[in-house]
């Protein structure tokens, strides 16, 4: 249709990050959507994220850079001072960009923190946006979902809706008919859509992602364990591995014999002392350490190959710290404060890989990767990409337009943004 189109979130909460063209940090999110739409990817995209910290408080990224742990009371409480942040990427995008798709964040109306949500409200309200409102029928009370959204947001923002998009149906769409019409004509709001539930692998954002993705192992051939610590990260790294009909992958939270994997991965880790520790409480340790078959780290869980991890500086702890790791790699891992950031084309393993760093462990002697018998590990996330994966990726995503565009009206969408240029 001629009008270009960038993401935003002003402000994501996921331990899930990429680096972008610019050497900034987002939410994984965001940066997959850029991707899929073929635009430049930037900090502007997701102004504000958040990500696990120690105790209570959660690390604080402010346009693409690390600015400090924060309690979670201590961040609502300078909230306002996210705002010009979120208001210079929004401006920003807007002079580039013909329609920005501003995504909300959970609930617009959870009434007592509504002074306190920049994802939904906050934008909403500044800059006037169109509202669609995308109703989850997988979990139940659509019509209660719909109706009590509507009639809580202030008058100015209901104003301002389009209509609603339900999502996620299952079974005989017909069968919805009679709440189309309920929707339409006893809520006087327009159905914009009802889109059909659809496995789609890619990307992963939270835990929630874990749960929901499918895989067909009836042709593999290979096994592969991932270790899902409680602070894993980026664990998109693993898409072309569920995508790939020749490998059958299990996420592994508690402690079962890992003796049927052909490979183990140690993911990554936003907290790598903390999921460390986990490990060893677990009796994974153990199991890992004992293990004669194939073993990759990747970032976080390369770190907890090598003697010991130190933490003199608190950056994940708080108070200074050295724990015991597995003890694979004759070197010792450094937190330093300044996050290493980096985006390239990476050579690892003798394979090129197009991939990004995002640590703030450091190893003098194995600055990048290591790799002996039959263990391997490297801080390069997106290892697994492959002209394969990305063939698939596009298909995957091809078909899913597809299917949207049927479902949508996307007339009614098009003009509600022509009016609002």
């Amino acid at each position: 249709m001629g009008i270009s189109v960038a993401p935003f979130k002003a402000q994501n909460v996921s331990n899930n990050s990429h680096v972008c063209d610019d050497g900034k940090e987002i939410a994984i999110a965001q940066y997959f959507q850029a991707d899929v739409l073929g635009v430049e990817t930037s900090y502007h995209l997701n102004p504000v994220l958040l990500k696990s910290g120690r105790g209570s408080s959660a690390s604080l990224i402010v346009e693409g850079e690390v600015v400090q742990n924060k309690d979670v009371r201590e961040y609502y409480r300078d909230l306002d001072i996210l705002k010009p942040a979120v208001d210079r990427c929004f401006n920003y995008l807007n002079e580039k960009y013909d329609c920005l798709v501003c995504e909300g964040a959970g609930s617009p109306v959870e009434l007592n923190l509504m002074d306190k949500d920049l994802s939904n409200i906050y934008i909403a309200d500044n800059f006037n946006t169109k509202i669609i409102l995308v109703a989850d029928i997988q979990k139940g009370g659509v019509f209660a979902s719909i109706w009590g959204v509507y009639n809580l947001l202030p008058e100015k923002l209901r104003n301002n809706i389009i209509g609603v998009i339900v999502n996620k149906f299952q079974g005989d769409m017909t069968l919805f008919d009679e709440g189309v019409r309920i929707i339409e004509e006893d809520f006087k709001i327009p159905v914009l859509g009802v889109l059909p539930y659809l496995p789609f692998n890619l990307g992963f954002e939270d835990s929630a992602s874990l749960k929901n993705f499918t895989q067909n192992c009836s042709k593999a051939t290979k096994k592969v364990a991932v270790i899902a610590y409680p602070y894993m990260s980026n664990y998109n790294d693993f898409e072309p591995l569920i995508a790939n009909e020749d490998i059958c992958l299990e996420f592994v939270s508690s402690n079962v014999s890992l003796e049927k994997f052909d490979e183990v991965i140690l993911p990554g880790s936003k907290l790598v002392i903390k999921d460390l520790i986990w490990l060893k409480e677990t009796g994974l340790f153990e199991q890992i350490q004992n293990r004669v078959k194939s073993i990759t780290g990747i970032c976080g869980g390369y770190q907890m190959m090598f003697e010991y991890i130190i933490d003199d500086l608190c950056i994940e702890t708080s108070i200074p710290t050295k724990e015991k790791a597995l003890g694979f790699i004759d070197d010792n891992i450094v937190f330093r404060k300044e996050k290493v950031l980096k985006k390239k084309l990476y050579n690892v393993f003798k394979n090129d890989c197009d991939g990004f760093e995002i640590h703030h462990g450091i190893s003098k002697k194995y600055p990048l990767c290591f790799e002996k018998n039959n263990i391997k590990g490297t801080f390069v996330h997106g290892l697994y990409n492959d002209t394969k994966f990305d063939n698939f990726k596009k298909k995957t995503i091809d078909e899913f337009i597809s299917v949207m565009k049927s479902k949508l009206n996307i007339e009614k969408i098009h003009s509600s943004i022509m009016e609002n240029k």
